[in-house]
């Protein structure tokens, strides 16, 4: 075997592609992964595959020729945009003398180095173990192998793989315990918002579409924010008032991107799980970019796969200061989201976002008052338990409660017996701003 360089900075990239196809944007976004996880690209390579060869993925003659563009370039380091089998990738490191790194890889690095959270950091080490699992096989090249059972052949090689994997598989166990525990933070985080009767709208889209800038210019947070991919992982979260919906909770997640690996889509799911729970998502889309429809076709298939598809969503259409054409501040289509156009750079349109944000949680926000006598203090009681209490005032009569919490937070109300759940309803849907107490009917005032 060689000696795996430890450099990695000098990076030849490997393009396979369908006959009939070519997409040149393919290449230029590994490009920038590759860019982002700190290589420098010296040379890149396509290929035509019709299928995956199992020896080397590409066929022989394209990875002789990979190695003769190896040698030419003085490459140490061949990136390979897409997933390799343990297999191939051990093949191709022995042909070319060179060390190799498949896609997940080159995601897996880069989310190693841009974790700062310890939850972001128990994620990557997860998801980078699960990927190591199977190719351990490359690290023990250099020791013996057992070859039967003669005397002196009873090399140590097999072992040390065995006692690798089971602490590697020790290790898992404890990762995922501890991720666990996070998440189980997380949650009663959540519900602490829950109670606070703020909705969570989340920040989602495609990697460098600008989310953070925008939650800045939103929050004015001063997260880091640049132009490359994943610049961040770890979840950030904080209040925004002064919208006409009342004050929301914003939350910046992970960027997505196409063919995201999926371990880490599970090892990061409880990160994911703000974008789950939220009450909205402010989808980024990048308006310069003229591949942004498959973006936010790449986007939607992440969120359906964490569970995130029904959850309303308005589309931000950031980055207008790069448009030759200056777009609508605002549109809305019939039967589609709501769509805002901003630049989070330069603050244009920033107004109609807000707009926007307000007008999709008006119909998943509840806002009343109602008037209970005062032998009602069980209802009271329950709405006091669930956190949907804005104010409350005493009269004679009994109270006069101000609701002011996410829909979905009061509808379990709604199946209470002896009448209370089927009046709190009528009266929290109706179109007028207060209810007086009716368990027959409700009596607005």
């Amino acid at each position: 075997m060689f000696d795996r360089s430890r450099k990695g900075e000098r990076a030849l990239l490997l393009q396979a592609q369908a006959p009939g196809q070519h997409d040149p944007a393919l290449m230029e976004e590994f490009a920038e992964l590759a860019r982002s996880a700190g290589a420098t690209v010296v040379a890149t390579l396509g290929a035509r595959l019709e299928r995956p060869n199992p020896r080397y993925f590409v066929g022989v003659g394209k990875a002789e020729e990979l190695k003769a563009h190896k040698i030419a370039s003085e490459a140490d380091l061949i990136l390979v945009n897409h997933t390799l089998s343990p297999v191939q990738e051990r093949n191709l490191e022995r042909l070319t003398e060179c060390r190799v790194v498949d896609r997940t890889g080159l995601i897996l690095d880069i989310f190693a180095q841009r974790a700062r959270s310890h939850e972001g950091k128990l994620q990557v080490e997860l998801a980078q173990l699960r990927h190591m699992s199977t190719r351990l096989v490359r690290g023990w090249t250099h020791l013996e192998r057992q070859r039967g059972g003669a005397i002196g052949l009873r090399g140590p090689g097999e072992t040390q793989l065995e006692i690798d994997r089971r602490l590697l598989a020790e290790r898992v166990k404890q990762l995922q315990k501890r991720l666990e525990k996070v998440e189980v933070q997380r949650a009663q985080a959540r519900r602490s918002r829950e109670r606070s009767a703020l909705p969570v709208v989340a920040l989602v889209g495609y990697t460098n579409a600008g989310k953070s800038t925008l939650f800045n210019a939103l929050t004015g947070a001063g997260v880091y924010a640049a132009d490359q991919l994943f610049a961040t992982l770890d979840p950030t979260l904080r209040r925004i008032d002064g919208l006409e919906c009342g004050p929301i909770v914003l939350a910046d997640t992970v960027g997505f991107i196409r063919d995201l690996p999926h371990d880490l889509v599970a090892a990061f799911r409880s990160t994911l799980a703000e974008a789950r729970e939220a009450d909205l998502l402010l989808h980024v889309i990048d308006a310069s970019d003229p591949e942004r429809d498959t973006r936010v076709a790449d986007v939607d298939r992440v969120l359906a796969e964490i569970g995130s598809a029904d959850v309303p969503q308005v589309l931000v259409y950031n980055k207008i200061d790069r448009l030759e054409q200056e777009p609508p501040s605002l549109l809305l289509d019939r039967d589609g989201p709501l769509r805002a156009w901003v630049s989070a750079l330069d603050g244009r349109g920033m107004d109609g976002l807000r707009a926007s944000i307000s007008k999709a949680l008006s119909s998943e926000r509840l806002h009343r008052k109602l008037t209970l006598p005062s032998a009602s203090g069980r209802l009271r009681a329950r709405l006091h338990a669930l956190g949907v209490v804005a104010s409350e005032q005493t009269d004679a009569d009994g109270w006069v409660i101000e609701i002011d919490a996410p829909r979905a937070l009061i509808e379990p109300l709604f199946g209470l017996p002896g009448g209370d759940g089927e009046w709190l309803k009528a009266a929290l849907l109706a179109p007028t701003q207060r209810a007086t107490y009716n368990r027959s009917r409700a009596t607005r005032a």
